[in-house]
């Protein structure tokens, strides 16, 4: 009886401690307006096993277990009240789950946005701003219709502004929020899968800006990203300026792979998949194309070195249809049929194919020589020069743009829960889901902008 009742007091301290965390960092800045935004993977009941043996047992057959689980995870996200929650394996399928949710939330202050993913997979995403903070200027639905039938919300939200401290110089505080739940890599096939999906949600996003003809805001990218920041999707945003917030808010760097974790997944292992990515207006940032062929070279560099190909041996292996010391362009498109990057209905288009060749073709004579072969494919120079021509180009933009003021945001803190996460360990006693939850506080602050690219 003692024991128990010491697991329920350690359980409601443990419980409680992001969010005396989150409310400290707020009380810390209190001239500073600071809103918070949670992202949470909350396990889907369809998804959820009760039993090693069987893994047909799911949560879903056993009304009882999965309300009071859904339950708790409101009683989390409402104790903590977050301006922004985004929720991935949001169970659309279940009516009473989602007017359960809708109705707390709803009761709450929040503006609810559902999307389910596409051919009835069950499951979907939730996204709600609480009218206190946000007025939504806007929402837009991406489906990817892809293998792994995955989605992604956009929302275009304007700070609301009950006192003057709120606005700098009449500048209006826009930011877009994006939601998503990329497809788990299964086989190596996948993994362009998923960097298609975040190209495409780019993609989006920049339409969407020049539909509108938006000047530079901020833009949160919230979810379940399903790979860990040694991955190709990782570096892709990166290299288009995405900051983590929880890696900011803690000073880690790139390189600080395994000092948090997020996700216990089906195969036992623990990663840090959970991301509330952040761009802020001055960020100088790179042609998109430009980020994507990248992040291509650098997934199919990766599977050459997979196969324990050196340099020679690759360059080699690339040339190996043509009669000179060169590659062909039927070479490179077999090349990328075999490491599964080309082949299958899911892979790069044709299209996307020969603007990858006219990437790796610098001198568009038709053939990519050796030099060009280290320069894009092998060498990790291009994407290093790049990114210091970028930290140039930032500054020159702070130079070039000082006139023009835009609304951005600094990371104030970052929380995982439960608290064992940031210390890369999972908890055998946490079972609100398989995901931990994640919640960062901003706070605005004016900065010059950038619409410089290079």
């Amino acid at each position: 009886m003692r024991k128990d009742r010491r697991t329920t007091k350690m359980k409601t301290r443990v419980s409680r401690i992001g969010c005396y965390a989150i409310a400290s960092s707020m009380r810390d800045h209190p001239h500073q307006p600071c809103i918070t935004c949670t992202t949470f993977n909350i396990l889907a009941p369809i998804y959820k096993r009760l039993s090693h043996k069987d893994q047909n047992c799911r949560e879903s057959d056993y009304r009882a277990y999965w309300l009071a689980r859904n339950q708790r995870i409101l009683d989390s996200l409402l104790h903590e009240r977050s301006s922004i929650i985004c929720l991935q394996e949001f169970w659309v399928g279940n009516e009473e789950l989602v007017n359960m949710y809708e109705k707390r939330l709803g009761d709450a202050g929040y503006l609810n946005f559902k999307l389910g993913r596409t051919n009835n997979r069950g499951d979907g995403l939730l996204t709600a701003v609480h009218k206190d903070y946000f007025r939504v200027i806007n929402y837009r639905e991406l489906l990817f219709n892809d293998c792994g039938d995955r989605v992604a919300q956009l929302l275009h939200v304007e700070l609301v502004t009950p006192t003057s401290q709120y606005r700098y110089n009449d500048t209006r505080q826009e930011i877009l929020i994006v939601n998503t739940h990329l497809l788990f890599p299964h086989d190596s096939s996948l993994c362009i899968v998923r960097l298609h999906q975040v190209y495409k949600i780019l993609q989006h996003v920049e339409s969407y800006q020049k539909e509108y003809n938006l000047n530079p805001l901020p833009i949160m990218l919230c979810g379940d990203w399903n790979g860990s920041k040694r991955g190709h999707v990782y570096k892709f945003l990166r290299s288009q300026g995405f900051v983590s917030s929880y890696d900011t808010a803690h000073q880690y760097t790139d390189a600080d792979a395994h000092k948090w974790v997020s996700h216990l997944n089906h195969r036992g292992n623990v990663c840090g998949v959970d991301f509330i990515w952040l761009l802020n207006p001055n960020r100088y940032r790179k042609l998109l194309k430009t980020s994507w062929s990248e992040a291509v070279f650098g997934m199919f560099k990766n599977q050459l070195r997979k196969a324990s190909l050196t340099e020679e041996d690759a360059f080699a292996f690339l040339k190996a249809d043509s009669d000179g010391d060169f590659i062909t362009y039927s070479g490179f498109c077999e090349a990328l049929r075999q490491f599964n990057i080309t082949g299958h209905r899911h892979g790069l288009s044709v299209e996307e194919t020969k603007d990858l060749w006219d990437q790796a073709d610098i001198d568009g004579n038709g053939v990519v020589d050796h030099k060009e072969f280290q320069q894009r494919i092998w060498k990790a120079t291009w994407s290093e020069q790049r990114d210091e021509q970028s930290n140039e180009g930032q500054d020159k933009a702070r130079a070039g743009y000082r006139k023009e003021q835009a609304i951005g945001f600094s990371v104030k803190n970052a929380v995982l829960f439960p608290p064992e996460v940031e210390k890369g360990m999972w908890p055998e006693n946490y079972s609100l889901s398989d995901h931990a939850r994640l919640t960062v506080v901003f706070s605005p602050i004016k900065m010059p902008c950038s619409q410089l690219t290079s």
